[in-house]
């Protein structure tokens, strides 16, 4: 077993990365080490940045949520440390993603955030990906943060919504 837990926190979020074909945010990674009493947020989090420094993790950031990401260096680690990881620790993981994975998923597929541009707007940057391709992409231009803040959180509640007004309208036949 190993000496230092810092390194089984970094193989549990590396083996939990491998696990899923998709993303998982700070949130969600957080979730799973605090409800299992596994460490603390703020080990967590020095984990997670030991591993970005690493390069065995990649993230995505954007106003509201961190994303992180395997790299092919992160594998490679698993591949050769992983077995350190308990059956038991593997067994509370494995069970966790079988019970969460689908609401996991649908968390990270909706993105929302916006920036602002030379100008005095904003422009809200609106998608809903599959995997790692894109299914719809949105970008608009607003007049203040406000509504650009507004767009964002409204976003993650309707996109489906206009998704299928969008499909519906631009396969009508009139």
């Amino acid at each position: 077993m190993l000496t230092d837990p810092i390194t089984l926190y970094k193989l549990m979020i590396l083996y939990m990365l491998k696990q899923v074909n998709f993303p998982l945010t700070n949130s969600q990674l957080t979730k799973f080490f605090l409800e299992h009493e596994y460490t603390t947020y703020f080990t967590l989090q020095q984990a997670l940045n030991e591993l970005l420094e690493a390069n065995l993790l990649k993230k995505e950031s954007s106003h509201n949520s961190t994303r992180y990401e395997i790299t092919r260096e992160g594998e490679e680690t698993l591949s050769f440390f992983g077995k350190k990881i308990s059956s038991a620790i593997v067994e509370d993981i494995d069970q966790y993603l079988k019970e969460n994975r689908f609401r996991m998923r649908n968390e990270v597929s909706t993105i929302a955030d916006y920036y602002k541009t030379d100008g005095q707007d904003y422009t809200v940057h609106c998608e809903v990906r599959e995997g790692k391709s894109p299914l719809i992409q949105l970008e608009l231009s607003v007049p203040d943060k406000e509504q650009a803040e507004a767009m964002c959180s409204k976003w993650k509640d309707k996109n489906q919504e206009i998704y299928a007004f969008i499909m519906k309208t631009l396969m009508s036949m009139s």
